[in-house]
């Protein structure tokens, strides 16, 4: 059932903002140079690695890490990519993963392909057999002030404690804290 209910809101989500992705799309072109959109591979169910799409908040020639783990991430940052991830517009595009099967709209938030410490605690707790989610349990319980453990352990929790009304409750914490922005430092 939870499958067949991440096809559909994100099927009907993505023909509702349509105009809001192109728009998007758009504005990011005109923002600065390269691509709308930054194919970032990402470690999904089961450890394998997808590519998964963002609009791009980065300056082309980024290096493709975490940006916490920039020396200067505001350096690559581009004027609208500020806005776009204080409001989280950026991961809109995934409801493309989401269709496609490689993510769900509620589970762990998907690692980067080279954040090993991460993988190796969720491995460890079981937590790799979850579909990465667009927003999850430790996405609205602190986001990038979290430390990675911290993160793992959350995601066990969601792990344990997943169900529909649970999913819910993240979605709908998961649309006020991107309103205001809360939690993100970058």
């Amino acid at each position: 059932m939870k499958r067949a209910l991440d096809i559909a809101c994100a099927l009907a989500g993505l023909i509702v903002l349509s105009p809001v992705l192109v728009g998007l799309a758009i504005a990011v072109r005109l923002d600065s140079r390269g691509p709308s959109l930054h194919w970032s591979r990402r470690v999904g169910r089961g450890n394998r690695l997808f590519a998964m799409p963002k609009f791009r908040t980065m300056a082309t020639g980024a290096p493709d890490v975490a940006s916490h783990l920039l020396d200067d991430p505001g350096r690559w940052i581009t004027p609208l990519g500020r806005f776009l991830r204080r409001t989280s517009l950026d991961e809109l595009p995934q409801l493309w993963s989401v269709v496609k099967g490689d993510m769900s709209l509620v589970g762990p938030r998907p690692a980067l392909f080279n954040q090993d410490d991460l993988v190796a605690l969720r491995t460890k707790a079981g937590v790799d057999a979850l579909r990465p989610g667009l927003t999850g349990w430790a996405q609205i319980n602190g986001r990038d002030e979290l430390p990675i453990p911290e993160k793992a352990k959350l995601d066990r929790e969601y792990l344990e404690r997943r169900s529909l009304l649970f999913d819910l409750q993240i979605i709908a914490t998961t649309a006020l804290s991107a309103l205001s922005g809360r939690g993100i430092t970058h």
